[in-house]
């Protein structure tokens, strides 16, 4: 289901940099960041790089990323491995009014601007917004619920595939 979007924009993002990844379609992207172990480099502007002090003492990032692609009008979806509609705020979807993704990456090594990392699922040169620290104490929450993921992943395991 689609929705009307309004005329403009309430705020204004700085593109950052690109990131550069093995894929150049939609759909050849992995499903989830979690599903990729592919090597990608996040390509900062060099205007920014001081912005890198001491963040090569962490060993995984938080990555936001503008998914520039994607349908912003989208607010019920159905996805593609787990058949019923949604509501977009219930999924991890690109396709949503403000397109923006998050990963947790994997830090290998910074050269100069450029991130060395694994753990993205976007196209080549998808618009970079930020980078943040990955902190467990505060954003790790292994007691959290996995909404309705929970109920279809355990029907799967059960037998009765959805």
């Amino acid at each position: 289901m689609a929705v009307a979007l309004p005329e403009r924009t309430d705020a204004g993002v700085y593109f950052i940099g690109r990131i550069r990844t093995p894929w150049t379609r939609r759909e050849d992207c992995p499903k989830n960041p979690a599903a990729s172990d592919a090597p990608c480099t996040i390509a900062l502007d060099p205007g920014f790089a001081a912005g890198l002090a001491e963040l090569d003492t962490f060993s995984h990032l938080i990555v936001l990323y503008w998914m520039d692609r994607a349908a912003r009008d989208l607010v019920v979806q159905r996805p593609r491995s787990h058949g019923a509609p949604r509501g977009v705020f219930a999924l991890r979807s690109p396709a949503r009014p403000n397109p923006i993704a998050l990963s947790c990456v994997r830090l290998e090594r910074i050269d100069g601007a450029d991130l060395h990392v694994r753990g993205l699922d976007c196209v080549d040169g998808t618009p970079l917004i930020d980078i943040k620290p990955y902190l467990p104490s505060i954003d790790s929450h292994p007691d959290a619920s996995f909404g309705w993921k929970s109920a279809v992943t355990s029907t799967r395991e059960h037998g009765n595939p959805s």
